[in-house]
């Protein structure tokens, strides 16, 4: 039975009331358009669910089993717009966030901090996957948005430039004669190399710009993580690649030593990816408002 729910709505609040005329008031309509409506709904239901009285109105014995049901429709409807204001005010809430291990290091950990600081009731849930699975959890809804690896294209997702970085060479203290001097492509392969597992976007980036030059890399050592890497290369074992902001203190200390290349590496940019067309939460929004 298909019932207009605006009938519902007089129909509770001159229960409530008790007068059609406060529901009137209340719902800013006219007492007769009330008191019509109570009619198609008792017509439509087949029986009266008020009696007059000298002091209003009172429900009949079908109207109070009608009202039980209403009332607890109405008190699910206010809790549902109750816990939607709590969402938006940012007192309730969840965030999906898909990010490789090294960019949530690097890259999300200190603003995940302040933001928690400031939204201590939002829930945080972060997925590491590299940029190229990140992509794919987004298309599938899995997560709100991705924080990925530079360049990167799909025609259902938007992607909006953040933080620079910049991928250099780096070795231990046993390579550092070559810090003097850029070291090209073709002679980098005299000395072992270190590079990140194939199927991530970093690896293919690097790849693809050694090929653009004629060269083509052959690592030696192939890890999981940028975090391997540097500690590989600090060993001596070989040269890596890292990026640099992410090794500064290691530079710094002269625990590593940056070779320069020619030709030198392009700079590439952290990424926010978002799902064209799909409106974000309010805790979504508001996170994405503290990423440069």
């Amino acid at each position: 039975m298909e019932i207009n729910m605006e009938w519902y709505r007089v129909f509770y609040w001159t229960a409530r009331t008790g007068s059609m005329s406060r529901a009137s008031e209340k719902l800013h309509i006219t007492q007769p358009a009330v008191s019509h409506t109570l009619k198609q709904l008792e017509g439509k239901l087949g029986g009266k669910l008020f009696f007059r009285t000298a002091k209003g109105v009172h429900l009949t014995t079908e109207g109070e089993v009608l009202f039980s049901y209403v009332e607890q429709a109405f008190s699910f409807m206010e809790a549902g717009e109750k816990k939607m204001a709590d969402m938006h005010n940012l007192f309730h809430g969840e965030i999906n966030i898909g990010a490789s291990d090294t960019l949530c290091k690097y890259y999300l950990l200190p603003h995940l901090e302040h933001y928690h600081k400031q939204h201590p009731d939002i829930r945080i849930r972060v997925t590491n996957r590299t940029t190229p699975e990140t992509i794919e959890l987004l298309k599938e809804g899995k997560i709100d948005f991705g924080i990925v690896n530079l360049p990167a294209a799909d025609a259902k997702i938007e992607f909006r430039e953040s933080s620079p970085q910049q991928d250099c060479l780096v070795g231990s203290e046993v390579y550092g004669a070559l810090a003097g001097r850029p070291l090209s492509l073709d002679d980098m392969a005299q000395y072992p190399l270190l590079m990140l597992e194939p199927g991530g976007s970093t690896r293919q980036f690097l790849d693809e710009y050694a090929l653009s030059h004629g060269s083509r890399l052959k690592p030696e050592f192939e890890l999981g993580s940028i975090d391997l890497l540097a500690q590989f290369a600090r060993s001596g074992l070989g040269l890596a690649f890292v990026i640099r902001n992410y090794v500064a203190e290691e530079l710094a200390a002269g625990q590593l030593i940056e070779i320069p290349l020619t030709p030198p590496i392009p700079v590439r940019h952290v990424g926010i990816a978002t799902l064209r067309g799909v409106p974000l939460s309010a805790a979504s929004k508001r996170f994405l408002e503290l990423l440069p």
